[in-house]
């Protein structure tokens, strides 16, 4: 799932070689950190989250089919 995420992370930038994602296990599941250049973070944050929010959706349907349970954090 990580390569999934920044695949679409890295289409979104203007800086892809910047585009971090740190993959962490915890107890209620699995949560995916992106960094990305402080420039690019409105571009993958989007208008009022709308972006963001749509990242987390699909993400969140490709580890439902897998039984698993994510969570996406932006850190700026």
């Amino acid at each position: 799932m990580k390569e999934i995420l920044e695949t679409i992370l890295k289409n979104l930038v203007e800086k892809p070689d910047e585009v971090q994602v740190t993959e962490k296990e915890t107890e209620t599941g699995t949560v995916l950190e992106v960094r990305v250049a402080a420039d690019d973070m409105g571009r993958v944050i989007g208008r009022q989250g709308k972006i963001a929010s749509s990242i987390r959706t699909v993400m969140k349907s490709i580890a439902g089919k897998e039984k698993k349970k994510i969570t996406i954090e932006f850190i700026g």
